[in-house]
């Protein structure tokens, strides 16, 4: 069996899929397309879309983190991404939802919304994602984040409102937890969606203190110990809850 994951270095989602693989036992080599070419990378290489994470196995394509999840549990049923009794997999299935409509989101579009206007960030994405010159290529990059960020509805009113509802998002982690939905002694698929979001937030500096000490900040480090380093990333401190 071939199989090939496409993803973005810093990619959250895509961390979801690699870890699902592992979880499966799946060997599968990574491919970390150049940030901002995925658009154009993906549709060349006969993805239907233009986000990671984009999985082939065997000529046959998957993308986004939830598909790939029903994907491989019909790849190979065991070990289950998902509970056989019904009433816990609808569970799941909600939280796992939750975790890619509401949750993901957040951490990419603060990240966007700081790439445009932050050249020492942009200058620090670029060197770890191995670009020439990173020096010159930072400056270059600003028009391409601003599109992303756009795309990302990452503007000051957005990242404000996701900053305030960020302490309450991470409650509701903490309950998915404390019901047994989350953490269990089988990983299931939500916890793999939902864990790499507050694993890629633990990278944030300004978001750490919210997190730590929390079931959510414990269940992220689980899940997924390492997640690169800590990224540059400065929001208006006006704009930050309290821990």
């Amino acid at each position: 069996m071939e199989v090939t994951l496409y993803s973005v270095g810093p990619s959250h989602p895509g961390r979801t899929a690699r870890l699902m693989l592992q979880h499966k036992g799946i060997e599968h080599r990574l491919v970390n397309l150049p940030p901002g070419s995925q658009p154009i990378a993906l549709r060349a290489l006969g993805f239907g879309g233009a986000r990671v994470p984009a999985l082939k196995i065997d000529g046959r394509r998957v993308q986004g983190s939830r598909r790939i999840s029903r994907f491989l549990d019909e790849l190979r049923p065991e070990p289950p991404l998902f509970p056989a009794d019904p009433q816990r997999r609808a569970a799941v299935e909600e939280a796992e939802r939750w975790g890619e409509s509401s949750y993901q989101p957040v951490p990419r579009r603060m990240f966007r919304w700081a790439l445009t206007r932050d050249n020492g960030l942009r200058r620090d994405f670029a060197e770890r994602a191995s670009m020439p010159a990173p020096g010159m290529t930072a400056p270059l990059m600003q028009p391409v984040a601003a599109v992303f960020a756009y795309a990302s509805q990452a503007d000051d009113a957005r990242i404000r409102s996701n900053l305030a509802a960020l302490p309450g998002q991470l409650d509701h982690v903490d309950e998915l937890i404390e019901e047994g939905t989350l953490g269990g002694a089988e990983l299931n698929a939500a916890d793999f969606q939902i864990a790499t979001t507050t694993r890629v937030m633990l990278n944030f500096a300004q978001l750490r203190p919210l997190i730590d000490g929390r079931p959510a900040g414990q269940h992220a480090m689980r899940v997924s110990p390492s997640f690169g380093r800590e990224f540059p990333i400065r929001l208006p401190g006006e704009w930050m809850p309290r821990p």
